[in-house]
């Protein structure tokens, strides 16, 4: 880096970081660093009637008050925060004060990395402490933390631009309280789903990332070139048509958290990277999978929050079992009072009108009614609620309804005004499937570039035989949001997507 590009700050952490090397001290080392102890633990396991306990710790410095011969320190760990208390003449029982006097006071700096050993007290004021008595450079930070000031516990000058947070997610985690915690749940949401799987005797299994078909969902895919095949290949937008391959195969119960990619728009619930949860389960349906998707959502949210009640917004929404189960043509007639039933295409455009519904001429039947559901309907749906009984145009992988033929058994779970799940009982008719694939073919002719593909493979394996079967996908970074009250994807995705920097290096620090 140009010495033109730096700030004073970090001219001046350069000049430290030499003078250390110049005292013989690596800024750098390689040896480990023994750890027993962490920050919440210490605190939360201190009694003052008990034996004395020599800890060794380490992390990063967060703040520092220097007086004379004795300073504070609060050390961050990847538990927490701790405070330390350092004495000179502690630290340094020889005539020699140099590791004191000029290192910890001159060449150290918030945000470089320490470890110290000692023992815990409980100062004057009650904070439960660690007196250092050994002090070791960790790692030396070049670049200035923003600082995040306090007051009665509100945080205030913070490192709070959107821009920069998800730019500089790393900074985000290390300032500001409560972000690592909404990682921390997400992690926890996977591992509960995992366990609710692997209890009832299902398998996780890996499917393609790179694929010849972008199949199993209407999406738009991102397209790449592999050398030396000299074909193209598509960023999966599913990973359905394979796990059913699997299923055709012998494996009763599979799933996979598959990351998938969309070459559409982004929002605050779009991210053209994301992640999702899809399980196909043999002999059952749909009905099945809205029972054992409720009581997984419940579970989950007992084992990550301990309540079946979340807070998002001005929503307070309960994943208690049961759900509400509507169809789909029943909420379209509850929010506009419009009965869509048997309509053709020509009807449901003139709908589109009356409600004021944008719409073209590559939309067919189900794209118009998908939209008029859309517009109308989806963000009334606050409380779980299974949006049940899709037409069948808008469902190409779905088994046609045991009841009624232009509908398929098909559910969407809407949550918070948006889809978090989908589902269906399978389609495992080989020639049905071929004539649904047929029809998405028309359509992209008309010009639908969400269209499906005909995966000519897949319905090879079907011919083979697949057993009734019911699958579902949950759209997991819209759950995480959901558990951990976030209204923005972008809050629960480490490293969003985001459009390249206009600046190299843009100053964010106080």
């Amino acid at each position: 880096m140009n010495a033109l590009d730096l700030s004073e700050q970090e001219i001046f952490r350069r000049q430290s970081l030499d003078e250390l090397r110049n005292k013989g001290i690596n800024p750098y080392p390689a040896e480990e660093f023994h750890v027993n102890a962490y920050s919440t633990d210490i605190k939360e396991e201190f009694q003052d009637d008990a034996p004395r306990r020599e800890v060794s710790i380490a992390g990063r410095i967060m703040s520092r008050r220097i007086m004379g011969k004795a300073s504070f320190v609060e050390l961050q760990d990847s538990a927490g925060r701790i405070q330390l208390y350092i004495s000179r003449d502690d630290l340094c029982p020889d005539e020699d004060k140099d590791l004191y006097n000029t290192v910890f006071k001159k060449l150290l700096d918030i945000g470089d990395f320490i470890g110290v050993t000692g023992y815990v007290f409980r100062t004057k004021m009650g904070e439960v402490s660690v007196h250092v008595e050994t002090l070791k450079v960790l790692s030396k930070s070049l670049r200035p933390l923003p600082i995040v000031k306090y007051k009665d516990g509100v945080a205030y000058d913070a490192f709070e631009d959107p821009e920069m947070r998800y730019r500089q997610r790393y900074v985000d985690l290390i300032v500001n309280d409560g972000i690592k915690d909404i990682f921390l749940k997400r992690t926890k949401i996977f591992n509960s789903m995992r366990n609710f799987f692997n209890e009832r005797g299902y398998i996780e299994l890996d499917t393609p990332v790179l694929q010849s078909i972008p199949g199993g969902a209407a999406a738009r895919p991102f397209i790449t070139h592999h050398n030396a095949l000299d074909i193209p290949l598509y960023l999966r937008i599913a990973n359905e048509l394979y796990l059913k391959r699997l299923i055709v195969a012998g494996f009763e119960g599979v799933y996979e958290f598959s990351r998938n990619f969309r070459n559409e728009g982004m929002d605050r619930t779009h991210n053209p990277e994301f992640t999702v949860l899809e399980i196909y389960v043999s002999y059952k349906d749909y009905y099945w999978m809205m029972k054992f998707t409720e009581e997984m959502l419940e579970k989950i949210c007992l084992d990550v929050l301990g309540t079946t009640e979340v807070q998002v917004g001005n929503n307070l929404i309960s994943f208690k079992a049961p759900f509400r189960r509507v169809t789909m043509i029943d909420a379209i007639k509850e929010n506009t009072g419009i009965d869509i039933t048997g309509m053709d295409e020509d009807q449901l455009r003139d709908v589109c009108r009356k409600l004021h519904i944008e719409q073209d001429a590559s939309m067919g039947k189900g794209k118009l009614i998908d939209e008029i559901f859309g517009e109308t309907s989806e963000g009334k749906y606050i409380q779980p609620t299974f949006i049940t009984d899709y037409p069948k145009e808008m469902s190409p992988l779905c088994k046609i309804h045991r009841c009624n033929p232009e509908l398929t058994e098909r559910f969407e779970l809407m949550v918070n005004g948006k889809e978090l799940a989908n589902a269906y009982s399978e389609l495992n008719d080989p020639i049905d499937q071929r004539e649904r694939f047929e029809d998405q073919l028309r359509l992209s002719e008309k010009g639908d570039d969400e269209a499906m593909f005909i995966d000519q493979d897949f319905l090879r394996a079907l011919e083979y035989g697949m057993p009734p079967t019911s699958g579902m996908g949950i759209g997991m970074d819209r759950l995480a949001m959901l558990l951990t009250g976030q209204t923005s994807i972008q809050e629960v995705l480490l490293f969003p997507q985001m459009r390249p920097e206009v600046q190299v290096r843009p100053d964010n620090v106080n």
